[in-house]
């Protein structure tokens, strides 16, 4: 589930590990299904033990930490994972740990309950063919909305859909993108090259307002908790949410029932009176 708010919320938590030193790396016991580790847990020990960590970015929905040596040991929380300091929600699904020296009391984690995540090292060049590869888009709150309508206005594919791929634009999930067409008076079925320019710009003006309030609010938490932020506590933007699995409740403009469809094999919600089809 973590999307852009969520990971951002993660990479500001972590910012205090920026200037340790890395003493080890390792898996954690876990009985649960194993993540993916690239490369495998004593290379990427060997790589990056004693190197100091510069700074941590965010690349979509990707924590990045980079070290003294330029490389990057990138966190793809994926649906369940978590990147944290301190306790995890419970470790049954530990999965990783990083020690620092000189520092017993803080140490980098990653939890994560259905084990889909990735832990990936790249070297500079490595991790610059990555981003040029373009299986990344612009980052949501960096594209413009020139870039947006022009990656997009000649796709045959719903607005919603498209919204979803990372290669249009990177952060953007299931959840903010309902909430993203509600605010945007946008039906989530219109096809990207039936949008209009008013209608483009909505959706990008109200994409950059509503992950930003997201970030302010530290995320969001859902019914079943998975997400916390890297201090273990809850995000707050579940209680902001207009649309998102709200199926049947009274829409917050016109009181008509939120609607839910499936696109994509993921669950839409919306109000077909406010975001009607043109």
């Amino acid at each position: 589930m973590p999307e852009l708010p969520e990971v951002e919320t993660m990479r500001r938590n972590v910012l205090p590990i920026v200037g340790k030193v890395i003493a080890e790396t390792k898996r954690t016991p876990c009985e649960k299904r194993p993540i993916s580790i690239h490369p495998r847990i004593d290379h990427l020990n060997n790589r990056i033990a004693g190197k100091k960590i510069t700074r941590v970015d965010r690349l979509g929905k990707r924590v990045v930490i980079v070290t003294a040596a330029d490389d990057r040991i990138v966190f793809e929380p994926r649906m369940t994972g978590i990147v944290l300091l301190g306790e995890p929600p419970n470790t049954d699904h530990l999965r990783f740990e990083m020690k620092f020296k000189r520092s017993r009391s803080t140490r980098l984690l990653f939890w994560d309950r259905r084990g889909l995540g990735k832990i990936a090292l790249y070297s500079s060049e490595q991790y610059r063919q990555m981003i040029e590869s373009g299986k990344l888009g612009p980052d949501a709150l960096e594209v413009s909305v020139e870039e947006l309508r022009s990656r997009g206005k000649d796709s045959r594919r719903e607005i919603k859909v498209a919204l979803l791929d990372q290669k249009l634009i990177a952060g953007v999930g299931n959840l903010y993108a309902s909430e993203i067409l509600y605010s945007a008076k946008v039906d989530p079925r219109t096809r990207c090259d039936r949008l209009n320019k008013q209608q483009w710009t909505r959706i990008h003006s109200n994409m950059i307002r509503i992950l930003e309030d997201a970030i302010k609010y530290e995320g969001s938490t859902l019914s079943d908790g998975t997400y916390v932020q890297s201090i273990n506590d809850p995000g707050g933007y579940q209680n902001q949410h207009r649309v998102y699995d709200k199926a049947q409740t009274p829409c917050p403009a016109c009181a008509k029932p939120i609607r839910r469809i499936v696109q994509a094999q993921r669950s839409t919600f919306f109000c077909s009176t406010c975001q009607k089809k043109k």
